[in-house]
């Protein structure tokens, strides 16, 4: 039986975080999907209080909420290290990295679940949020310097994921016009081996976002 086991949806972005951790890092580990519309017990017993996928479960205890998890893998594996060792550089990576859930993540969703003004109010949002990262990306290769850290991570479904809202409804929040920085991380990113190759099926990916789209615009 793994020692550690990962339960997650295959569709998630979140509990894609915490795979790319565990490979970045070499630790084994067994996948545990959940169907969200059909909680299994062990999820419920994992996380009773927000009931949330991802969970990591390690030696039978869990961890939950994707950037503690990212945490929790870093401090107690040592190897190929997410965040840096200077107390100063590990505080700015976290701001970061949370910048990224609180602001960033956010605004980009709000924008593909609008429509007409709605959308185009949040895109400008988006954008603005983004500015501050491209900023952030300046003499960098990754967020993490020359090696992928816990803020590429945590933005790292960008790279994939906002092709599927250009494919969908036709919006593009980062061009290489306006954030050439964030544009080439993202190319970078996403071919790296252990990124590229967990990356979902785009084919099943496209008709999942639609419907979590036409879903948000009746309410």
């Amino acid at each position: 039986m793994a020692e550690v086991k990962l339960l997650r949806s295959w569709s998630s972005p979140f509990g894609l975080r915490i795979v790319w951790a565990l490979q970045l890092k070499g630790i084994p580990y067994e996948t545990i999907y959940e169907d969200l519309s059909n909680k299994s017990p062990l999820l419920l017993q994992s996380n009773p209080i927000h009931k949330k996928i991802p969970v990591l479960l390690h030696n039978g205890n869990a961890v939950v909420e994707s950037l503690i998890i990212l945490e929790y893998v870093d401090e107690t594996w040592k190897e190929n290290p997410l965040l840096p060792e200077d107390p100063l550089e590990r505080a700015t990576a976290r701001f970061w990295a949370r910048y990224c859930d609180e602001k960033v993540s956010p605004s980009i969703w709000e924008s593909f679940t609008k429509e007409g003004k709605e959308q185009e109010e949040g895109i400008v949002k988006a954008k603005e949020n983004l500015k501050y990262l491209e900023e952030e990306l300046k003499g960098k290769k990754f967020f993490g310097g020359e090696k992928i850290g816990i803020v590429d991570i945590a933005l790292g479904w960008l790279a994939y994921y906002e092709s599927l809202f250009e494919d969908i409804v036709g919006m593009k929040v980062v061009t290489k016009e306006e954030f050439p920085l964030l544009s080439a991380w993202a190319a970078t990113f996403a071919d790296v081996p252990i990124i590229k190759d967990n990356w979902p099926s785009k084919d099943k990916l496209i008709p999942k976002f639609q419907a979590i789209r036409d879903s948000s615009l009746k309410k």
